[in-house]
């Protein structure tokens, strides 16, 4: 038997490790690679014994590691979302739904949803109060899960309001049960017992909107991602079930919605505290030009990263990772702040610096908000084109007013982090102008 190799960390029981964990998410990681170097050793409650690792190289060998060798983590957001979900799958059944879904969330498929993300943002704007402090996070979860009814879902009517309801309520219980070591002990009562009353309304909902879809004489005009899904067909001719359907849909909910939102109250947090960035974006929406716009939700996803972390379960014998040789059953987990905040991939990274991108693409082995490898969201290409339309939308109608109040802090949501005052605003309706200063209705698909 090979012998393994890891890297250090503490010794102390682990429900200490998980109580530390929660409390302290980011000073936490810093506090260990402090003591410990880019990589150590920690076992905590949900993931059990896992190595931390924000090393590029490692990251990247992680990343292009075969499944065979280490596989999607677990437990995973599969056990709320279903067994038919990306996080669940795993293999040649994750290959193929992968292969199935990746069109409708690129190319000119995304221009199709651009229209009604400016829609839904222009509407939900307007009843911003004008001068005075409110939080932007309730209004971005607002806007995006809108544009997911409508684009994702194709919903409308009374089964929109239904899951405009529904929705946020499965999706935060969800979030919150995921991020704790609670097991499933069935019953109706309990956080599981009303998971699980929410699941079924939701599942209900879902399959009204498909047998609708299904007998829907224009079903090829549709461009929503319900009538993509249900045109679609596996290399054996075959179609995904409704409870797949079902599972995939939720799927691009809950890894869409919330972080989305959340980034984007973030981006509202950053700007106000960096006036010099808000003058030439604002210039930038004014010229009709996007570069300097692109490169500040990319920063925003550096410097304020949503998730935690993403990683891999090792399941052959023993994995060689870089320094490392974990053995089966470890989890090995990337720190998504650790590499962000690394001044030798991003110098000065402390910085709010949107320009560090407006040259260069990230490497999607050291910029990882989306995840990485064949694991990456699927979803990444159409979040990047969501939260630029809807801050190009804010910085064109609204003049968001400068801070020198402190940087809110993190406040954990469960999965996601937001800024814990919600991404405070004040803001202002801008002048209507004319002529070659009015902005395009869309401007083609962003990748």
């Amino acid at each position: 038997m090979t012998t393994p190799i890891l890297p250090p960390g503490p010794k102390v029981p682990r429900a200490l490790q998980g109580a530390y964990a929660l409390t302290h998410p980011f000073r936490g990681v810093d506090k260990m690679r402090e003591k410990y170097g880019g990589a150590f050793t920690v076992d905590i409650p949900v993931f059990g014994k896992a190595v931390v690792i924000s090393d590029p190289a490692e990251i990247k060998q992680l990343f292009q590691t075969k499944p065979e060798v280490a596989e999607n983590i677990e437990p995973n957001l599969g056990r709320v979302l279903g067994e038919g979900s990306f996080f669940a799958l795993t293999g040649d059944a994750h290959r193929k739904q992968r292969k199935l879904l990746v069109p409708p969330f690129h190319g000119r498929r995304l221009t199709a949803y651009e229209r009604i993300v400016e829609e839904e943002t222009v509407r939900e704007f307007a009843s911003w109060p004008l001068g005075s402090e409110f939080a932007t996070l309730p209004s971005m979860m607002r806007i995006t899960l809108n544009i997911i009814l409508r684009a994702v879902f194709g919903a409308e009517g009374a089964e929109f309001d239904r899951l405009r309801d529904l929705l946020p309520r499965l999706v935060n219980r969800g979030s919150k049960l995921a991020a704790l070591p609670l097991p499933d002990v069935g019953g109706k009562w309990g956080p599981w017992g009303r998971f699980r009353t929410l699941r079924r309304e939701y599942d209900a909902v879902i399959e009204r909107l498909i047998t609708t879809a299904e007998r829907d004489p224009r079903l090829d005009d549709r461009d929503d991602v319900l009538a993509l899904m249900l045109q679609s067909r596996y290399d054996d001719g075959s179609r995904m079930s409704h409870r797949d359907i079902a599972d995939q849909l939720l799927t691009l909910l809950a890894a869409g919605h919330e972080t989305t939102a959340t980034t984007l109250a973030w981006a509202v947090e950053r700007l106000r505290r960096h006036p010099a960035v808000l003058r030439d974006l604002v210039a930038e929406v004014d010229a009709g030009g996007k570069e300097l716009r692109e490169a500040t939700i990319v920063e925003v996803q550096r410097i304020r990263p949503v998730i935690d972390f993403v990683g891999r379960s090792v399941r052959a014998e023993t994995m060689e990772l870089g320094r490392w040789r974990v053995p089966r059953g470890h989890s090995v987990l990337v720190s998504i702040s650790l590499i962000h905040d690394d001044d030798a991939i991003f110098p000065n990274a402390r910085a709010f610096d949107p320009s560090r991108f407006l040259d260069a693409k990230p490497d999607l082995y050291q910029w990882i908000p989306f995840g990485g490898g064949n694991r990456r969201c699927i979803g990444a290409a159409f979040a990047n084109m969501e939260m630029t339309i809807v801050l190009r939308t804010l910085l064109r109608d609204y003049t968001l007013v400068p801070t020198s109040e402190r940087d809110e802090r993190w406040h954990s949501r469960g999965v996601a982090n937001a800024p814990a005052k919600g991404g405070l605003a004040v803001v202002h309706r801008r002048a209507i102008r004319t002529g070659a200063q009015a902005p395009a209705a869309t401007e083609g698909a962003l990748s």
